[in-house]
């Protein structure tokens, strides 16, 4: 695979922060903006996200976990292409792709701020849901793209061992947008 050499931009301050190497399977812009954790953004990339449930609160209930697959799935297509995902009882991962004018932050934001307020309402949950902050990592090629989907699928398996089936775990194998 090609690479090239690729301006960094910071959103803070929109100044040069470097130049960096990456394969050449996306547009040649990358941007960064840091809340407490660096966030790499480039015009259509797939990420590989997490986030994490706040320490303070119980692990998921199984319907509880459909709520959020729910949220997940809602604007698939629309808003994002959805590729695979996993809702586990204290996080969930993610292989996602905004679409158009949509940005990974308000997409996270969404499915954070959504499923939060279904939790505090349905289920009593009391206090901030969600860890602040979420992990993303810029998807670099199909090799990364697979590597990403097995630690995906295979994610339930390798905290339970013994699970043969597990209901909020998926792979889109129709990934055509809209």
């Amino acid at each position: 695979m090609e690479e090239a050499s690729v301006l960094v931009i910071s959103e803070e301050n929109k100044d040069s922060v470097g130049q960096a190497s990456v394969p050449v399977t996306h547009s040649e812009e990358v941007s960064i903006y840091r809340r407490k954790l660096p966030h790499w953004r480039q015009a259509e990339a797939v990420y590989f996200v997490t986030w994490r449930l706040h320490p303070e609160q119980p692990e998921l209930s199984p319907d509880e976990r459909t709520i959020v697959v729910d949220a997940l799935e809602h604007f698939r297509k629309q808003r994002y292409e959805l590729f695979a995902y996993v809702v586990m009882n204290d996080h969930i991962h993610g292989l996602v792709k905004p679409i158009d004018e949509h940005s990974l932050q308000s997409i996270l934001h969404s499915w954070k701020s959504f499923t939060a307020y279904r939790l505090q309402r349905q289920f009593g949950r009391q206090g901030a849901v969600w860890q602040d902050e979420y992990f993303d990592r810029i998807v670099r090629d199909e090799a990364d793209f697979f590597e990403k989907t097995e630690y995906i699928l295979n994610n339930p398996r390798k905290r339970w061992h013994e699970i043969e089936d597990y209901k909020w775990v998926r792979f889109f194998y129709d990934t055509s947008s809209k």
